[in-house]
Protein backbone atom coordinates (compact mmCIF):
# COMPACT_ATOMS: atom_id res chain seq x y z
CA UNK A 1 0.00 0.00 0.00
CA UNK A 2 2.83 2.47 0.97
CA UNK A 3 4.86 1.43 -2.38
CA UNK A 4 1.12 2.22 -4.17
CA UNK A 5 1.44 5.63 -2.53
CA UNK A 6 4.72 6.50 -3.33
CA UNK A 7 4.07 5.26 -7.05
CA UNK A 8 1.23 7.84 -7.27
CA UNK A 9 3.60 10.39 -6.14
CA UNK A 10 6.49 10.12 -8.49
CA UNK A 11 3.33 9.76 -11.17
CA UNK A 12 1.98 12.94 -10.42
CA UNK A 13 5.13 14.49 -10.52
CA UNK A 14 5.89 13.38 -14.13
CA UNK A 15 2.54 14.36 -15.33
CA UNK A 16 3.33 17.81 -16.09
CA UNK A 17 6.40 16.20 -18.00
CA UNK A 18 4.19 13.98 -19.66
CA UNK A 19 1.32 16.15 -20.92
CA UNK A 20 4.34 18.73 -22.45
CA UNK A 21 5.56 15.87 -24.27
CA UNK A 22 2.55 14.62 -25.50
CA UNK A 23 1.20 18.24 -26.70
CA UNK A 24 4.40 19.44 -28.18
CA UNK A 25 6.01 16.14 -29.63
CA UNK A 26 3.27 13.09 -30.13
CA UNK A 27 0.31 15.24 -31.43
CA UNK A 28 2.89 17.46 -33.87
CA UNK A 29 3.69 13.85 -35.43
CA UNK A 30 0.35 13.56 -37.42
CA UNK A 31 1.92 16.28 -40.07
CA UNK A 32 3.78 13.58 -40.90
CA UNK A 33 1.01 12.71 -43.53
CA UNK A 34 2.20 15.52 -45.30
CA UNK A 35 4.98 13.82 -46.66
CA UNK A 36 2.76 12.21 -48.72
CA UNK A 37 0.13 15.02 -49.73
CA UNK A 38 0.16 17.67 -52.03
CA UNK A 39 -0.18 20.64 -50.01
CA UNK A 40 -1.95 23.67 -50.88
CA UNK A 41 -1.57 26.06 -48.55
CA UNK A 42 -4.78 26.94 -46.06
CA UNK A 43 -6.56 23.75 -47.38
CA UNK A 44 -7.41 21.62 -44.07
CA UNK A 45 -4.78 18.73 -43.94
CA UNK A 46 -7.54 16.11 -44.39
CA UNK A 47 -8.54 17.43 -47.71
CA UNK A 48 -5.55 17.64 -49.17
CA UNK A 49 -4.92 15.20 -52.10
CA UNK A 50 -2.26 12.12 -51.85
CA UNK A 51 0.30 11.55 -53.98
CA UNK A 52 2.08 8.47 -52.52
CA UNK A 53 5.91 8.79 -52.61
CA UNK A 54 6.32 11.66 -55.45
CA UNK A 55 7.76 13.85 -52.64
CA UNK A 56 10.38 11.68 -51.63
CA UNK A 57 11.20 10.87 -55.45
CA UNK A 58 11.08 14.99 -56.54
CA UNK A 59 13.51 15.24 -52.82
CA UNK A 60 15.88 12.68 -54.44
CA UNK A 61 16.20 14.65 -58.00
CA UNK A 62 16.40 17.90 -56.40
CA UNK A 63 20.18 19.00 -57.51
CA UNK A 64 21.17 20.60 -53.57
CA UNK A 65 19.88 17.96 -52.28
CA UNK A 66 23.32 15.89 -52.54
CA UNK A 67 25.49 19.16 -51.05
CA UNK A 68 23.14 19.37 -48.23
CA UNK A 69 23.65 15.75 -46.92
CA UNK A 70 27.44 15.91 -47.61
CA UNK A 71 27.40 19.32 -45.47
CA UNK A 72 25.13 17.59 -43.00
CA UNK A 73 27.49 14.38 -42.19
CA UNK A 74 30.64 16.64 -42.66
CA UNK A 75 30.13 19.09 -40.07
CA UNK A 76 28.56 16.83 -37.67
CA UNK A 77 31.18 14.01 -37.97
CA UNK A 78 33.99 16.85 -37.42
CA UNK A 79 31.90 18.16 -34.45
CA UNK A 80 31.73 14.54 -32.73
CA UNK A 81 35.86 14.20 -33.32
CA UNK A 82 36.54 17.52 -32.20
CA UNK A 83 33.76 16.99 -29.28
CA UNK A 84 35.41 13.95 -27.75
CA UNK A 85 39.36 15.09 -28.71
CA UNK A 86 39.59 18.56 -27.19
CA UNK A 87 37.80 17.17 -23.93
CA UNK A 88 39.68 14.95 -23.20
CA UNK A 89 42.89 16.58 -23.71
CA UNK A 90 42.44 19.35 -21.51
CA UNK A 91 40.57 17.21 -19.11
CA UNK A 92 44.14 15.08 -19.32
CA UNK A 93 45.58 18.36 -18.95
CA UNK A 94 43.55 19.86 -16.17
CA UNK A 95 43.83 17.01 -14.42
CA UNK A 96 47.39 17.19 -13.55
CA UNK A 97 47.22 20.51 -12.06
CA UNK A 98 47.55 20.75 -8.44
CA UNK A 99 46.32 23.98 -7.35
CA UNK A 100 42.57 23.20 -6.35
CA UNK A 101 41.33 27.21 -6.95
CA UNK A 102 43.18 27.52 -10.32
CA UNK A 103 41.60 24.28 -11.29
CA UNK A 104 37.32 25.51 -10.38
CA UNK A 105 38.25 28.51 -11.76
CA UNK A 106 39.30 27.38 -15.11
CA UNK A 107 36.32 24.63 -14.89
CA UNK A 108 34.12 27.43 -14.32
CA UNK A 109 35.60 29.57 -16.99
CA UNK A 110 35.29 26.95 -19.75
CA UNK A 111 32.26 25.46 -18.73
CA UNK A 112 30.61 28.84 -18.90
CA UNK A 113 29.38 29.15 -22.64
CA UNK A 114 27.43 25.78 -22.00
CA UNK A 115 24.71 27.99 -20.76
CA UNK A 116 24.53 30.20 -23.58
CA UNK A 117 22.01 30.17 -26.35
CA UNK A 118 23.41 30.57 -29.69
CA UNK A 119 21.32 33.58 -30.38
CA UNK A 120 23.89 35.25 -27.81
CA UNK A 121 27.17 33.54 -28.67
CA UNK A 122 26.47 33.72 -32.68
CA UNK A 123 26.14 37.76 -31.96
CA UNK A 124 29.73 37.44 -30.14
CA UNK A 125 30.84 35.55 -32.77
CA UNK A 126 29.68 38.21 -35.34
CA UNK A 127 31.04 41.33 -33.61
CA UNK A 128 34.68 39.01 -33.43
CA UNK A 129 34.71 37.73 -37.03
CA UNK A 130 33.03 41.41 -38.87
CA UNK A 131 35.27 43.05 -41.25
CA UNK A 132 36.20 45.36 -38.17
CA UNK A 133 36.30 42.49 -35.09
CA UNK A 134 38.73 42.25 -33.33
CA UNK A 135 40.44 39.08 -35.57
CA UNK A 136 40.70 41.24 -38.81
CA UNK A 137 42.28 44.00 -36.65
CA UNK A 138 45.28 41.83 -35.03
CA UNK A 139 45.73 40.73 -38.68
CA UNK A 140 45.57 43.94 -40.34
CA UNK A 141 48.69 45.37 -37.58
CA UNK A 142 50.70 42.53 -39.50
CA UNK A 143 49.49 43.79 -42.98
CA UNK A 144 46.73 41.40 -43.48
CA UNK A 145 44.09 42.09 -46.01
CA UNK A 146 40.33 41.75 -43.94
CA UNK A 147 38.68 38.78 -44.63
CA UNK A 148 35.03 38.15 -44.43
CA UNK A 149 35.26 35.18 -42.79
CA UNK A 150 30.88 34.38 -42.16
CA UNK A 151 30.55 34.94 -46.08
CA UNK A 152 33.61 32.62 -47.21
CA UNK A 153 32.79 28.91 -48.08
CA UNK A 154 36.75 28.71 -47.17
CA UNK A 155 36.40 28.99 -43.49
CA UNK A 156 32.82 28.92 -42.66
CA UNK A 157 32.77 25.16 -41.83
CA UNK A 158 35.58 26.04 -39.56
CA UNK A 159 34.08 28.88 -37.67
CA UNK A 160 31.01 26.11 -37.32
CA UNK A 161 32.47 23.55 -36.02
CA UNK A 162 35.45 25.25 -33.30
CA UNK A 163 32.69 27.17 -32.16
CA UNK A 164 30.70 24.03 -31.21
CA UNK A 165 33.44 23.07 -29.49
CA UNK A 166 34.57 26.47 -27.99
CA UNK A 167 30.68 25.97 -26.52
CA UNK A 168 30.51 22.61 -25.30
CA UNK A 169 34.34 21.18 -24.12
CA UNK A 170 33.52 22.77 -20.66
CA UNK A 171 30.86 20.38 -20.43
CA UNK A 172 32.88 17.32 -21.77
CA UNK A 173 35.80 18.10 -19.46
CA UNK A 174 33.99 17.89 -16.34
CA UNK A 175 32.30 14.51 -17.49
CA UNK A 176 36.15 13.18 -18.47
CA UNK A 177 37.43 14.79 -14.87
CA UNK A 178 34.56 12.83 -13.25
CA UNK A 179 35.93 9.67 -14.65
CA UNK A 180 39.66 10.88 -14.18
CA UNK A 181 38.52 10.49 -10.26
CA UNK A 182 37.00 7.10 -10.44
CA UNK A 183 40.62 5.75 -11.03
CA UNK A 184 42.16 3.89 -7.84
CA UNK A 185 45.46 5.79 -6.53
CA UNK A 186 46.56 3.19 -5.51
CA UNK A 187 47.25 1.76 -9.15
CA UNK A 188 49.75 5.89 -9.82
CA UNK A 189 51.53 4.72 -6.77
CA UNK A 190 52.15 1.11 -7.19
CA UNK A 191 53.73 2.47 -10.99
CA UNK A 192 55.65 4.80 -9.14
CA UNK A 193 57.19 2.54 -6.82
CA UNK A 194 58.23 0.46 -10.12
CA UNK A 195 59.79 3.52 -11.63
CA UNK A 196 56.94 4.79 -13.84
CA UNK A 197 56.88 8.48 -14.98
CA UNK A 198 54.63 10.57 -15.76
CA UNK A 199 54.02 9.19 -19.45
CA UNK A 200 54.09 5.72 -18.19
CA UNK A 201 51.09 6.48 -15.32
CA UNK A 202 49.26 8.58 -18.77
CA UNK A 203 49.52 5.50 -21.19
CA UNK A 204 49.06 2.74 -18.68
CA UNK A 205 46.60 3.67 -15.78
CA UNK A 206 44.66 7.39 -16.97
CA UNK A 207 43.97 6.58 -20.41
CA UNK A 208 42.65 2.89 -19.85
CA UNK A 209 41.07 4.14 -17.05
CA UNK A 210 38.74 6.75 -19.32
CA UNK A 211 38.34 4.77 -22.19
CA UNK A 212 35.18 3.22 -20.98
CA UNK A 213 33.99 6.87 -20.74
CA UNK A 214 35.79 7.97 -24.01
CA UNK A 215 33.87 4.62 -25.69
CA UNK A 216 30.64 5.31 -24.64
CA UNK A 217 30.00 8.92 -25.47
CA UNK A 218 31.47 8.11 -28.83
CA UNK A 219 29.06 5.46 -29.74
CA UNK A 220 25.70 7.99 -28.26
CA UNK A 221 26.99 10.44 -30.38
CA UNK A 222 26.79 8.48 -33.75
CA UNK A 223 23.34 8.84 -33.31
CA UNK A 224 23.74 13.04 -34.16
CA UNK A 225 25.64 12.30 -37.43
CA UNK A 226 22.54 14.17 -38.83
CA UNK A 227 22.02 16.77 -36.28
CA UNK A 228 24.80 19.23 -37.37
CA UNK A 229 23.32 22.08 -34.85
CA UNK A 230 20.36 24.28 -36.57
CA UNK A 231 20.32 27.01 -34.39
CA UNK A 232 24.13 27.34 -34.78
CA UNK A 233 24.24 27.97 -38.46
CA UNK A 234 20.63 29.25 -38.18
CA UNK A 235 22.22 32.18 -36.56
CA UNK A 236 25.45 32.23 -38.63
CA UNK A 237 25.21 31.84 -41.74
CA UNK A 238 23.82 33.62 -44.83
CA UNK A 239 23.07 32.50 -48.46
CA UNK A 240 26.84 33.28 -49.50
CA UNK A 241 27.84 29.92 -47.42
CA UNK A 242 24.72 27.89 -48.39
CA UNK A 243 27.14 25.49 -50.54
CA UNK A 244 29.27 25.04 -47.31
CA UNK A 245 27.03 25.20 -44.90
CA UNK A 246 23.43 24.20 -45.73
CA UNK A 247 22.24 21.43 -43.83
CA UNK A 248 19.40 19.26 -43.71
CA UNK A 249 17.24 21.30 -40.69
CA UNK A 250 17.95 24.54 -42.90
CA UNK A 251 17.31 23.11 -45.69
CA UNK A 252 13.64 21.75 -44.64
CA UNK A 253 13.23 25.31 -42.87
CA UNK A 254 13.50 27.29 -46.33
CA UNK A 255 11.59 24.72 -47.58
CA UNK A 256 8.98 24.21 -45.55
CA UNK A 257 8.61 28.46 -43.74
CA UNK A 258 10.54 30.41 -46.47
CA UNK A 259 9.31 28.26 -49.89
CA UNK A 260 5.77 26.75 -48.30
CA UNK A 261 6.71 23.76 -49.43
CA UNK A 262 5.55 21.77 -46.49
CA UNK A 263 4.88 18.34 -48.33
CA UNK A 264 8.44 18.07 -49.90
CA UNK A 265 10.27 19.58 -46.38
CA UNK A 266 8.21 17.08 -44.30
CA UNK A 267 9.46 14.17 -46.74
CA UNK A 268 13.02 15.49 -46.05
CA UNK A 269 12.55 16.16 -42.17
CA UNK A 270 10.95 12.51 -42.31
CA UNK A 271 13.86 11.10 -44.17
CA UNK A 272 15.97 12.36 -41.72
CA UNK A 273 14.26 11.29 -38.57
CA UNK A 274 14.47 7.81 -39.85
CA UNK A 275 17.88 7.37 -40.72
CA UNK A 276 18.48 9.39 -37.27
CA UNK A 277 16.25 6.73 -35.38
CA UNK A 278 18.57 3.70 -37.10
CA UNK A 279 21.37 5.79 -36.07
CA UNK A 280 20.67 6.15 -32.44
CA UNK A 281 19.65 1.98 -32.04
CA UNK A 282 22.81 1.34 -33.92
CA UNK A 283 24.88 3.66 -31.52
CA UNK A 284 22.93 2.00 -28.18
CA UNK A 285 24.14 -1.62 -29.20
CA UNK A 286 27.64 -0.56 -29.93
CA UNK A 287 27.40 1.18 -26.54
CA UNK A 288 26.30 -1.81 -24.91
CA UNK A 289 29.04 -4.14 -26.97
CA UNK A 290 31.73 -1.64 -25.86
CA UNK A 291 30.80 -0.23 -23.18
CA UNK A 292 28.50 -2.27 -21.21
CA UNK A 293 26.11 0.85 -21.50
CA UNK A 294 22.29 -0.47 -21.13
CA UNK A 295 18.99 2.09 -20.26
CA UNK A 296 16.70 -1.02 -20.57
Amino acid sequence: MKDKRTMLQYHIMLSPGIILLFIFSIIPMFGIVMAFQDVVPGKKIWKQAWIGWDNFAFMLQIPDIKQVVINTVLIASMKIIAGIVVPVAFALLLHEVRLSWFKRTVQTIVYLPHFMSWVILAGIMVNILSLDGIINQIAGLFGADPVMFLASNKWFRHIIIWSDVWKEFGFGTIVYLAALTGINPSLYEAAEIDGANRLHKLRYITIPGIMPTIVLLTTLSLGNVLNAGFDQIFNLYNPLVYSSGDIIDTYVYRLGLVQMQYGLATAVGLLKSVVAIILIALSYRLAYKFANYRIF
